[in-house]
């Protein structure tokens, strides 16, 4: 009597322990659920740190105009009535840039 109920408890611990290591809260999916968890976190710290870059360009606009400004000329190529504006402009490829532009010839001299 007492062997099959030495038996007995065996099998239950055995089962527990699969159960332990493949089940559906085994250690597989806690370890699987941790490593989605460090992701999360890192993914959170990464919009955070986007959000508050975000929130000090609205308070940079908010409280000056130079801010306003340096955006409108960086993003816009806006430029004050008192300023000129030089535009460089790259000689195209295949374009000798030390030839002077060629002079058309009409037959007259």
């Amino acid at each position: 009597m007492l062997r099959w109920v030495a038996l007995i408890l065996l099998a239950l611990l055995l089962a527990l322990g699969v159960k332990l290591w493949a089940g559906e809260w085994g250690f597989r999916e806690i370890a699987r659920l941790q490593a989605q968890i460090a992701e999360q976190k890192a993914e959170n710290a990464r919009l955070k740190q986007r959000n508050d870059q975000l929130q000090a360009d609205v308070e940079d606009l908010r409280r000056g105009k130079d801010a306003v400004e340096e955006r409108a000329r960086a993003e816009l190529g806006l430029i004050k009535p008192d300023e000129i504006f030089y535009q460089v402009v790259e000689p195209a490829p295949g374009e000798d840039k030390a030839a002077p532009p060629e002079k058309k010839n009409d037959g007259k001299h």
